[in-house]
């Protein structure tokens, strides 16, 4: 599965495979549904902006999750939108990208990943974004 970018800052890349393009939001991306206890992600800590990596340690049953962070942090009732995949799937994601998503692409390949919202979706698994 591939996607059309178009870049807040104007830039433009076609043909971005799925792999490198990851959820916002939580939903649209490769994800199958809820989180799991044991999913390994990335979250939001304390809602700050900065997503540091973790794993989920329970499950509250409310869209919330409690996370043991790889540095030793733990943190409670952290929102499903504050929490992504570790594969960039995102929380709750029903598997398909649509309109209005919010995403992260990562650029040419090269690793950084720059947000942006779906706007466009081509029927073809390939998507045009703004950023």
């Amino acid at each position: 599965d591939t996607y059309d970018i178009d870049y807040e800052d104007g830039e433009r890349e076609s043909r971005v495979n799925k792999r490198l393009i990851r959820s916002k939001d939580g939903s649209g991306g490769g994800g199958g549904g809820r989180l799991m206890e044991g999913d390994k992600v990335e979250a939001d800590y304390r809602g700050r902006g900065k997503f540091y990596p973790g794993k989920i340690r329970r499950d509250r049953g409310d869209d919330t999750y409690d996370i043991d962070y790889e540095d030793g942090e733990r943190e409670s009732r952290v929102n499903k939108r504050l929490i992504r995949s570790k594969d960039g799937s995102g929380g709750g994601g029903g598997g398909r990208l649509m309109e209005g998503d919010k995403v992260e692409a990562d650029y040419r390949g090269r690793g950084k990943f720059y947000p942006g919202k779906i706007r466009r979706d081509r029927g073809d698994d390939t998507y045009d974004i703004d950023y």
